[in-house]
């Protein structure tokens, strides 16, 4: 059985790197040494580097199938302050069918549950299909510049 797993959580891992990298995030990597995050990435607006656990979503079946990712570690421990990530990228594998991919905003809480039908409005899905339009600097550049000026409207 613990083949199984593996194979899931490996599969779920790779799953991520994609989206990230079609989402536009640059330079997703995997640490070299053994850290509490997944992946590191630099997010191509901001500027900043980010940190992301990966976890393949569950469902509960005797919750009405709704969506549960448990921020954990391996051994069932809660991750400390000390080993705060900036997001979950949440898995969805269900046999047979292309992977969903979301992005969830670390609360320092354990558990995250979602309706799959409402999973769209809370988290923010990942694209794994690539769209080399969106991957210009130009783009990035002049998005990067609405946003400050959206910024510069009301006062930040």
């Amino acid at each position: 059985m613990a083949y199984i797993t593996e194979t899931v959580g490996v599969y779920s891992e790779l799953i991520a790197e994609a989206a990230l990298m079609a989402a536009g995030y640059v330079g997703v990597a995997r640490p070299t040494t053994r850290e509490y995050y997944d992946l590191i990435a630099t997010d191509r607006i901001s500027g900043k580097d980010v940190k992301f656990q990966v976890k393949t979503l569950k469902r509960r079946e005797d919750r009405g199938d709704n969506l549960v990712l448990f921020a954990k570690k391996g051994d069932g421990t809660c991750y400390t302050s000390d080993e705060a990530i900036d997001y979950y990228v949440g898995v969805l594998v269900d046999d047979g069918i292309t992977p969903r991919v979301f992005l969830i905003e670390n609360r320092g809480i354990s558990e995250y549950w979602m309706k799959e039908e409402r999973a769209q409005e809370r988290w923010i899905e990942l694209p794994l299909a690539l769209d080399r339009g969106t991957l210009t600097d130009e783009i990035v550049q002049s998005t990067a510049l609405e946003i400050d000026k959206e910024f510069r409207k009301v006062g930040v």
